[in-house]
């Protein structure tokens, strides 16, 4: 008789890199306070409550968030930057504890066949010179991760985010200089090949 698989659980940590203040902030504040703090592996999701008719005159939407979005499996959490994939343990970057934690179920997927495949997208997909704010993220590699530990995606709110704003005229306006950006979340460590991390 077989043994059945270990199952382990996968989660998303949701950050708010704005911590709140991009939900407040007016757009005119907005531009030079997160100018550059949008940099960051995102989907730039920026928001108004009191001010929501002047923000959908600029954006068209509210937005609530900056977000970076990491996966949690094997006792490790993973994520991907203009440095390429890292790891650390959960929470253990300088963004703290994540705002939110999606649960996205379980995998039988090992950890040595996970480390492979990370190995794989390293060198593949997820190069650190593959980076780019709004097409090729931490968010696109969580969703591709996710995807192939439990068949499921992240939120659509995350992944559709930079399309939606790109589609605006403010996105537009922002785009060449949000291209520029490249973003490596501080903490934790560069993946390798040889032994999971560097």
């Amino acid at each position: 008789m077989e043994e059945p698989l270990a199952l382990h659980p996968v989660k998303l940590y949701v950050y708010d890199l704005s911590k709140g203040m991009a939900r407040r902030l007016s757009p005119l504040m907005l531009v030079a306070a997160f100018g550059l703090l949008q940099t960051s592996c995102v989907a730039v999701k920026i928001g108004l409550q009191s001010k929501a008719k002047s923000n959908s005159r600029i954006l068209g939407k509210q937005l609530d968030g900056i977000w970076h979005t990491s996966i949690i499996v094997h006792k490790d959490e993973f994520f991907y930057g203009s440095g390429g994939i890292s790891s650390c343990a959960p929470g253990g970057t300088l963004l703290g504890p994540p705002d939110t934690v999606v649960d996205l179920g379980n995998t039988e997927v090992t950890e040595e066949i996970f480390l492979e495949y990370l190995s794989s997208l390293g060198e593949s997909m997820f190069r650190g010179e593959s980076y780019n704010l709004f097409e090729h993220n931490c968010n696109t590699f969580s969703n591709e991760v996710a995807q192939f530990l439990t068949g499921k995606k992240i939120p659509s709110y995350i992944t559709d985010l930079p399309s939606e704003v790109l589609a605006t005229p403010f996105g537009q306006a922002l785009r060449p200089l949000l291209d520029s950006i490249q973003i490596q979340p501080p903490g934790g460590n560069t993946f390798s090949r040889h032994n999971g991390q560097s």
